[in-house]
């Protein structure tokens, strides 16, 4: 089982680490974007999230710090959320249900974070700090 789980800290960690490159490596776009969603000082908002992706990747990855990483992944999940995928908003058919299943997505996120809180720590195979 600690196998497994070691797996599902790679494939998981590696998921927000990639959204983190992803933040970095399209910046301008991504703020453009954000401002196109009304988001205050959306460069800021960006490059934020973005440290907050790393940051939480790498202690997920690691088990460094994992409730740490985990609050605030969910706290990004859930701004994100509200602010950039609020499909209720939303009157073009495609992009509601664009959103809606980006919603829905980072609610299941969420929820499956808020089960990581309950683990026992040191995590198996993990670095054990924090």
């Amino acid at each position: 089982m600690n196998i497994a789980f070691l797996i599902g800290r790679i494939i998981l960690g590696g998921y927000w680490l990639m959204a983190s490159f992803n933040h970095f490596k399209n910046l301008n776009y991504m703020s453009e974007y954000a401002k196109a969603r009304g988001t205050p000082s959306p460069k800021l908002a960006v490059g934020a999230t973005g440290v907050i992706l790393l940051l939480g990747g790498l202690s997920m990855l690691l088990g460094v710090y994992p409730m740490v990483g985990i609050v605030l992944l969910i706290i990004f999940l859930l701004g994100v959320s509200f602010q950039m995928h609020s499909f209720w908003k939303m009157d073009d058919a495609q992009m509601k249900q664009i959103d809606m299943i980006n919603f829905t997505k980072n609610m299941a996120l969420v929820g499956a974070l808020l089960m990581l809180l309950l683990l026992p720590h040191p995590w198996p195979m993990s670095l054990g700090i924090g």
